[in-house]
């Protein structure tokens, strides 16, 4: 197949596993064209003045092995200090490279092992996330709202809702309306900007599947008993894991990394290309036409596969010959949530934990922040990612995530004035005093979050289209229109081209990953 040629729209995880596989094991020359300068999509780092943000924040985990392979096949582990009890990845299935892993403190190319530790701020107090039935919860709740959370959780259990159509049903039926009302609404609904009850089910099945307060107490009988210490974690459900592998790094260096092997093995990648033209003929697509933002010369990339990472709406807006005109009318009614991120760096926090040694900063990597009388959404520490995304360690650097459509106030506001409200909300619910804010930066992202909502229920009519395509490939969280994470984008990737290696022609396996609780090549 060495005479064959593949056009991969985007440079994120999807279209950089696209590449490199195709290059290792088909031979297939992939040309991968990026609309931005940056490598990793919404997984890629930003540096700023050496203080490095993870835009979301991206926790190198996967059930699937492959993955797990892959991504330490590009990035070793570090060696662990000695007397570190941690079964790690490595030990517990086969090892991706012989010898003991490169020291952090010296190599810059390594992953990291870290902990995970997400709490929910609420009532300004804190609550573990996932929500345990521990005394501090009990204190917290009060006995009368613990009592109501009981009475309806059981009433749920007994009485479900039979027809799951929403996201509100998904929720009620796992937790109980109480819990639900608590924990759920108002977080998901900063997120999607939308009601729980305007939101499908499938949101639910994507991201939290199995979790339910009977899993939460297995994991954490699980947990005192000392069991499931390994890295894999295949038995735990994805929101309960208690450790991943994080690039030294970031995110985005495990996508630079992907980059240069693809270029060093005689693949293509072309920056700042915006994709205008898919160019078909008897049914297939034979070119893609992409315009280069710099010089604004029109360059026309053929060949025999295709795979688009880019936001669907986009893509069937694109074709030279229309599709169907139900199929546009599902894709233009396609919804997406946007992201900024404000960073903010900091002398220090007015939260702390308590240690024999005394106040240390939080070791939470996220905090989930639910009072209803802030907009903020979600905090990141990004000391507690990795140390060395922080300039000078004796600085907080945090990362304070807004969900917010591109047409809001929020999303055109000055740099400047969105910092000063970001710093203002936090002041506002006891987390940080603001004249401890020493710099501050603004990220915004388009288009972060494919919505279960707008035209949604209809998407079977647009996977019934593209399917029909024998030699295009949707793959990644918006070439298919899925909340997926890196790992499942990966793998969309990785069984494209095992059908193109294998001459397959059913994409259902695609489709298939991330909707059931184990990963569908797994459980084959």
């Amino acid at each position: 197949m060495s005479d064959k040629r593949a056009v991969i729209i985007g440079a994120g995880p999807g279209g950089l596993t696209a590449a490199y596989e195709l290059l290792t094991r088909t031979g297939v020359k992939p040309i991968v064209l990026e609309k931005s300068a940056h490598l990793g999509g919404i997984s890629r780092t930003v540096n700023y003045k050496g203080n490095r943000i993870d835009i979301g924040g991206h926790r190198f985990f996967s059930k699937s092995d492959r993955v797990m392979d892959w991504w330490l096949h590009m990035l070793p582990m570090q060696a662990l200090p000695k007397g570190e009890q941690t079964v790690t990845y490595q030990q517990m299935s086969r090892r991706v490279d012989s010898g003991p892993g490169p020291d952090a403190e010296s190599e810059d190319n390594v992953m990291l092992l870290r902990p995970r530790r997400s709490r929910i701020y609420y009532l300004r107090r804190f609550f573990e996330y996932p929500i345990t039935l521990s005394k501090d919860t009990l204190l917290g709740l009060g006995l009368w709202r613990t009592l109501r959370i009981g009475v309806s959780y059981v009433l749920s259990a007994l009485f479900p809702r039979k027809s799951e159509q929403t996201l509100e049903d998904f929720f009620i039926n796992r937790f109980g309306r109480e819990l639900y009302l608590t924990f759920f609404k108002s977080y998901t609904e900063k997120v999607w900007g939308v009601p729980c009850n305007q939101i499908s089910a499938a949101w639910g099945a994507q991201r939290i599947k199995g979790l339910s307060i009977w899993k939460t107490l297995l994991h954490a009988v699980k947990k005192l008993s000392g069991n499931g210490a390994d890295l894999a974690q295949k038995a735990t459900e994805t929101s309960l894991i208690e450790q991943f592998l994080y690039p030294k790094h970031g995110p985005g260096q495990m996508w630079e990394e992907a980059a240069r092997r693809v270029t060093s093995l005689g693949g293509e990648l072309h920056m700042g290309y915006t994709v205008d033209g898919i160019v078909t003929a008897n049914g297939q697509v034979t070119g893609v036409r992409a315009t280069h933002q710099a010089t604004g010369e029109s360059h026309l990339f053929e060949g025999d596969y295709f795979f688009s990472t880019m936001p669907i709406r986009e893509l069937l807006d694109s074709f030279d010959t229309p599709p169907p005109a139900n199929v546009l009318e599902v894709s233009r009614g396609l919804i997406y949530r946007d992201f900024l991120t404000v960073g903010l760096l900091m002398k220090d926090l007015k939260i702390h934990d308590q240690t024999p040694q005394g106040k240390k900063l939080v070791a939470d990597n996220w905090i989930y922040i639910q009072e209803p009388d802030v907009q903020v959404g979600r905090l990141q520490i990004f000391n507690n990612w990795s140390p060395y995304l922080v300039a000078d360690p004796a600085k907080v650097w945090i990362g304070l995530e807004y969900f917010c459509n591109d047409t809001d106030a929020l999303w055109q506001m000055p740099d400047a004035e969105l910092i000063a409200f970001a710093t203002e909300e936090l002041a506002r619910i006891g987390i940080i005093d603001a004249a401890a804010v020493e710099d501050a930066t603004v990220i915004r992202m388009e288009k972060t979050y494919p919505a279960y909502f707008g035209s949604y229920d209809r998407f079977d009519e647009i996977r019934s289209f593209v399917d029909g395509i024998e030699n295009l490939f949707l793959i990644g969280r918006n070439g298919m229109h899925r909340y997926n994470n890196q790992d499942h984008s990966m793998l969309t990737a990785m069984m494209a081209v095992d059908n193109i290696a294998a001459g397959v022609k059913d994409k259902a396996p695609l489709w298939d990953v991330n909707t059931e609780t184990e990963y569908h090549e797994e459980k084959k």
